[in-house]
């Protein structure tokens, strides 16, 4: 195989796809959310054993972060997967439906495993060449405490030191064949939010007896909306959510204690501080103005995706070359939605891309976090050749 040619690695990645269906379809009947990942990791180190590449287990619990060493020394690139489902009903009428009740591989994350399958195969034949090394991350924990930071704790970006990291996500959205880009900023931060707002119980018939959080909580809730209108700069972008908001005993008990419940996105790391900031000084002022006290709590999750521009040109260049330059979508502007990729990007050079697997004639349209997602499995070559043709550009050939 020429490991210059795109369209011979992805012939060899076709050739290899009833494989890989059947690996996916194992791990979509049988999915495990977060941190409770064993049998998708001992599904992994199996077929890694099988194909003869060395493996570390255990990292963060239930990752494995995999090793193929090229021809002589040079850069390290890594490539990730996830591997957690979602707690969800899978709705779908196929043979390989979910077999765990409430529990679904609702966010493609079978087929990310997968396709990191497929790539470790094809680059571990022994038909590809190159100079360094390429890591396999595969990664428990995506969608509850951001499992990216348990692995990067572990030390899978070191010894050696990771150069470049790609990674790849399902889209719906984009047809089969398709790639979808971000240049620079791609997926916004997030903060879990609590308020609580504390004031004095009292009778409703003498409300002047006590202090009212709920009349309180109101107010707080009013003002934080000033805090994107006019707090942050109208050219950068921010979100402030409050989803739930509980307090009270009674119709006739002015309430004691509100809680609220939310999150807030940003896309750059200034706007996040500034806005954080901002949020508590309004909070406790507002309560503190209405005879209340207001308790903030803000636990951060997710660092915002920043894609390295240069690397991701690489993914672009790699994905026109295989698919044709009307096959690749440049998005003109980020979403709000996380991600914990990001903190890969907080550590190493990295880049982050969609792939199309969105089949209008299957019926295969849904969106992800849905009861009847699926994805067309002949998206998978595509990821496998991507995946392998961007760790290629970084490392020097042989």
């Amino acid at each position: 195989m020429n490991p210059a040619n795109p369209s011979e690695i992805l012939a060899a990645a076709r050739e290899i796809l009833p494989w890989m269906i059947e690996i996916r379809r194992d791990l979509h009947q049988h999915p495990e959310l977060g941190l409770e990942e064993h049998r998708t990791s001992a599904t992994i180190q199996g077929v890694l054993d099988d194909m003869g590449i060395a493996h570390r287990d255990g990292l963060g619990g239930t990752g494995v972060l995999g090793w193929i060493s090229g021809e002589g020394d040079g850069r390290v690139v890594a490539l990730r997967a996830d591997m957690d489902a979602l707690p969800l009903e899978d709705e779908k009428d196929v043979p390989y439906k979910s077999t765990v009740p409430g529990k679904m591989h609702a966010c493609g994350h079978d087929v990310h495993t997968t396709v990191l399958l497929g790539a470790a195969r094809l680059l571990a034949s022994g038909g590809i060449s190159f100079a360094g090394t390429i890591k396999l991350l595969f990664q428990p924990a995506e969608e509850t405490v951001g499992g990216a930071k348990l692995l990067i704790e572990a030390g899978a970006l070191d010894n050696p030191r990771v150069d470049a990291i790609f990674g790849l996500h399902v889209d719906p959205a984009l047809d089969v064949g398709t790639v979808g880009l971000h240049f620079g900023q791609r997926n916004a931060s997030s903060d879990d939010l609590k308020i609580v707002v504390h004031g004095k119980s009292a009778h409703g018939a003498y409300p002047w007896e006590g202090v009212d959080a709920v009349v309180a909580a109101a107010q707080v809730v009013t003002a934080l909306q000033t805090v994107v209108s006019r707090k942050v700069d109208a050219r950068e972008a921010a979100v402030i959510t409050l989803g739930t908001i509980n307090g009270g005993t009674q119709g006739n008990i002015v309430a004691d204690r509100v809680e609220m419940v939310g999150t807030v996105r940003c896309l750059n790391q200034e706007t996040r501080r500034s806005v954080l900031e901002q949020i508590r000084e309004t909070a406790e002022g507002t309560a503190q103005g209405m005879g209340a006290r207001a308790e903030v709590v803000i636990e951060p999750s997710y660092d915002p995706i920043n894609n390295d521009d240069e690397l991701l040109g690489l993914v672009q260049a790699n994905s026109r070359e295989l698919l044709g330059e009307d096959r690749v979508v440049v998005f003109p502007r980020p979403n709000m939605g996380v991600e914990d990729f990001g903190f890969y990007l907080s550590e190493t050079r990295g880049a982050y891309y969609s792939l199309g697997v969105r089949n209008e004639e299957r019926g295969i349209v849904h969106r992800v976090h849905h009861g009847l997602f699926d994805v067309d499995e002949n998206a998978m070559p595509y990821g496998v050749a991507l995946q392998i043709l961007n760790a290629l550009a970084v490392l020097a050939p042989c």
